[in-house]
């Protein structure tokens, strides 16, 4: 059974990038009682744990492993996920045993940003398929070997950002298109959101249980620090990128979908510490501009830590700006719009008992996806599949607004041609 599945999957091509439509519901009843994905969640401290109880709704998936360098945690999550679900779940400190077992089908990555991309390489070219969560790299170069890695191994790779799998942002977006607003020529994002001081613990020695070697992986090895592991990497700059390459990938995505453009001419961007003297390395305020003279569009981009002012309601979203009216988008999942000198109120839309669920969509996507491509090979239903993110250089804004902040240079950033090609 499993070896005829796997068998389909790998001979069956991965779908055509296009715009997403809305995801293709499969019923469980075509799979047999044992003919399941399996699937391995790496990384299971933060958005990890959503991973597994995302993988565990669906009836033809079963999470068999967690990975993630940490036993303690591990034991943790492994007692939980016996409580949950009454079933047993295998544990493993080194994502290479993953890749390496021919059982586990699928990967889905939660792990800190340093690890993204080469987790997504090593996982396409042991024949796996992919999850992701954003930023799907740490940085560019990767970011295009993870690309590549998919189109040489033939792999579906699902990249995590859940606005493309909203219907409402779908509404929206078809809005924007169609001129509801009028001529948008600008778009804003806004990433507000409560970070506090997170001190400075020092160094210390590694605890027991913790492979550290594992959890660097690929990025440079610094001495151990709690300022680092589980949670506050992101703010460092050898592991993280900060919010704007943290919470902000989703914003700056939309910022570039609702503009329907690519990379910028030029960005600029300015900001820096001015709360607290923590350990952070990255910038507590943040304000980028990311200019498009050909189009005509401009993105305004704004991340802030602390107490401020809502923008039309939203402390995290996007702005459309048109000649004839301004569209909000607040969250992930609800939009409205304002018309005219008046700002009439306009069409509106709200996922509503989608938001509220624990289910990633993009994650549910991507299973469906796999669970589709097998139907289509048995020739038992013929679908066209689109993917929800097609493979585009969407987070390369994220990376390059703090890295402005890095450089000696008061001169524009111009990206040269072939980036992102």
């Amino acid at each position: 059974m499993k070896k005829s599945r796997r068998n389909f999957i790998k001979k069956t091509a991965a779908a055509s990038s296009a715009t997403f439509l809305a995801p293709s519901i499969i019923s469980a009843s075509v799979f047999g009682a044992n003919d399941r994905i399996n699937a391995s969640v790496l990384g299971i401290n933060g958005r990890g744990k959503n991973h597994i109880s995302s993988l565990m709704k669906q009836k033809n998936v079963q999470v068999v492993n967690l990975c993630d360098p940490d036993m303690n945690l591990l034991k943790v999550r492994q007692k939980e996920f016996k409580n949950k679900y009454k079933k047993d779940v295998s544990l493993e400190q080194d994502l290479r045993r993953v890749m390496d077992n021919k059982d586990i089908d699928v990967v889905s990555i939660a792990s800190p940003n340093h690890w993204h991309s080469l987790s997504v390489i090593w996982a396409c070219q042991a024949g796996k398929d992919v999850y992701v969560e954003k930023p799907g790299s740490h940085n560019i170069f990767e970011g295009r070997k993870m690309v590549e890695a998919t189109q040489k191994y033939d792999r579906i790779v699902q990249h995590g950002v859940q606005l493309r799998s909203s219907p409402a942002i779908n509404e929206a977006i078809g809005l924007l298109r169609n001129g509801y607003i009028g001529n948008v020529y600008m778009a804003r994002g806004l990433v507000f959101r409560w970070r506090g001081d997170i001190g400075d613990k020092g160094f210390s020695s590694v605890p027991n249980g913790l492979d550290y070697d594992l959890w660097t992986g690929p990025a440079p090895k610094r001495p151990f620090t709690e300022n680092l592991v589980h949670y506050n990497w992101h703010w460092h700059w050898d592991y993280g990128n900060g919010d704007v390459g943290n919470q902000g990938i989703h914003e700056t995505d939309l910022c570039m979908w609702g503009l329907d453009v690519g990379l910028p001419s030029k960005i600029t961007s300015m900001g820096g510490k001015f709360l607290w003297d923590d350990c952070k390395e990255v910038p507590e305020v943040l304000t980028s501009v990311y200019n498009y003279p050909d189009e005509g569009k401009i993105i305004q981009f704004e991340v802030r830590p602390w107490c401020t002012n809502t923008e039309e309601g939203a402390t995290v979203g996007n702005i459309f700006y048109g000649d004839k009216g301004i569209l909000v988008v607040d969250g992930y999942s609800k939009y409205k719009t304002y018309l005219g000198k008046d700002r009439t109120p306009g069409q509106s839309g709200d996922d509503g008992a989608m938001e509220a669920s624990d289910i990633n969509p993009s994650l549910l996507q991507l299973v469906q996806r796999i669970v589709s491509h097998v139907l289509f090979f048995l020739g038992a239903i013929e679908l066209q599949y689109r993917i929800a993110c097609p493979y585009a250089p969407l987070p390369l804004l994220g990376h390059h607004a703090p890295l402005l902040l890095k450089s000696p240079s008061s001169q524009h950033l111009i990206l040269p041609d072939g980036v992102g090609s």
